[in-house]
């Protein structure tokens, strides 16, 4: 049985193909918005996005694997929450929103960094973001919407190096950069977010 199957949470559909994204420039200046799907067409237009990543009271990091039902990179394994902001929406109640719906935790989350990627998956469409990455802690349980994610666990620092270096195939694209990008220039938080309890 796996941990999706212990602590199923909210089913709520939480993600639509006519939901509205935030279109920017590489300064990331908002010049529109346009629907997921078309965001995701071809190479993607670039668009805002951003990406969690939730360490527990053990230090060890919450990684999802990403729900078959996903146009993207479905069956992949990635870090703890990944979304957009909506149309109207400020990042600061994205983050917050989403991480509840997905997986029914709160955690005080701490910006790190931005960065923009492109990535394709096949011949079905790409990602093509400007993405704010965020680090935070959470006591609280996962209880993950089936909807958005196939299974989950925790795994120690070293053992998410371990797997972005021998199994990478099997992580989203952004994880790895994400990752790396932590690891090398944002080791003061992270140790801060490791010795939280």
């Amino acid at each position: 049985m796996n941990n999706l199957a212990q602590e199923a949470g909210n089913s709520e559909i939480v993600s639509f193909d006519s939901e509205e994204l935030i279109l920017v420039d590489r300064n990331d200046v908002e010049v529109g918005h346009l629907n997921k799907e078309k965001c995701h067409d071809g190479d993607g237009l670039l668009h805002r996005a951003f990406s969690l990543f939730i360490f527990n009271e053990q230090g060890e990091l919450l990684v999802q694997k990403r729900s078959a039902q996903k146009r993207l990179w479905p069956l992949y394994w990635s870090n703890s929450c990944c979304s957009h902001p909506r149309h109207g929406e400020v990042m600061e109640d994205a983050v917050v929103r989403r991480l509840h719906q997905e997986l029914g935790m709160r955690s005080e989350l701490v910006f790190l960094y931005k960065f923009i990627y492109q990535a394709q998956y096949n011949n079905v469409g790409s990602e093509h973001e400007l993405c704010w990455v965020y680090i935070g802690t959470s006591k609280d349980p996962v209880r993950a919407n089936p909807n958005e994610v196939a299974d989950w666990r925790f795994l120690a620092p070293a053992q998410v190096d371990y797997e972005l270096s021998q199994n990478v195939s099997a992580y989203s694209p952004w994880m790895k950069l994400e990752w790396e990008t932590i690891q090398r220039d944002h080791q003061d938080q992270l140790i801060q977010q490791l010795h939280r309890y």
